[in-house]
């Protein structure tokens, strides 16, 4: 049976994104990463001062995830990059799916290894985008096919299982997942929400194997035990909840994204704060973000 829960909520910054995404917590320099798609922005939030910044990468971005000492690896439109944190220079990697126009690269991050997995969108709903992994070596690996909007992705605490989201068919498959290798395979529905208004969209595991995904269209999080039933439902105050980590000195503070893009007036004068950032205090812990 589930629980509806509002914990204490905390606005923790005002920012109005356009498509708030992509939080990544670098436990190293006590900050969060997160991204707003559409402004081609990679944000640095300092919890502490409660600071922004951010870099324009000049290009639609997708996703992000350390790559070493003042670097991200990046996703823009069509390319991997690296993006220097210091200087905010962008460095192409290569290219993907130039040859499928309606396509661009969505949510990604890295799995224990260090490999870094990223998935592309159909910008027409068709299904014909995919999931890749990049691996350290500079090797690229088509790993699933016949998406819609490859999204959320996580793998479970003892690395058997990995996760991936697709968003318009409202599921989120679970695949056995060969750590050694990165191999995938025994695709299933792990949750299916075909039954709701609301579509699944990033999501982030805890320590315990629950994932929590966040609902776009939604106005909440929701949190499913590793069986993928719903044991736990977050309310927001806005409807387009995007994406969502841990952090914080304990990996127990729950980061959350949203957007605001495509919300007529009248929707935004009922959830003012779309696109803002925020964050409530757990009584789990997280797992920690892996660097390429």
């Amino acid at each position: 049976m589930s629980q509806v829960l509002q914990y204490p909520l905390q606005n923790v910054l005002e920012a109005r994104a356009r498509l708030g995404e992509g939080p990544v917590w670098d436990s190293t320099k006590k900050l969060l990463y997160w991204i707003d798609i559409f402004n081609h922005r990679v944000h640095q939030f300092y919890p502490a001062t409660g600071k922004d910044r951010f870099f324009d990468v000049g290009d639609v971005v997708g996703a992000i995830a350390p790559a070493g000492t003042d670097r991200l690896i990046i996703t823009l439109r069509r390319h991997l990059a690296f993006l220097n944190t210091q200087t905010g220079e962008v460095t192409p990697i290569l290219e993907v799916e130039a040859n499928m126009p309606n396509n661009r690269i969505n949510d990604g991050k890295c799995d224990p290894q260090g490999r870094f997995w990223f998935g592309s969108m159909s910008t027409i709903e068709k299904p014909d985008a995919n999931l890749y992994r990049y691996d350290a070596d500079g090797s690229l690996h088509l790993m699933e096919t016949g998406l819609t909007i490859s999204n959320g992705l996580g793998w479970s605490p003892d690395q058997k299982t990995f996760y991936l989201t697709d968003s318009p068919q409202q599921k989120i498959y679970a695949y056995d997942f060969n750590s050694v290798t990165g191999n995938i395979t025994n695709r299933r529905i792990f949750v299916d929400l075909t039954h709701e208004s609301f579509y699944p969209d990033g999501l982030t595991i805890d320590s315990q194997g629950n994932i929590w995904s966040a609902m776009w269209n939604g106005w909440c999080v929701i949190r499913f035990n590793p069986q993928g039933a719903e044991i736990l439902r977050i309310e927001l105050p806005v409807p387009l909840v995007t994406s969502c980590t841990f952090g914080g000195e304990d990996l127990q503070t729950l980061y959350i994204t949203t957007a605001s893009v495509g919300l007529s007036q009248a929707e935004i004068d009922k959830s003012f704060y779309s696109g803002d950032l925020f964050a409530l205090q757990t009584d789990v812990t997280g797992l920690p973000s892996y660097n390429f």
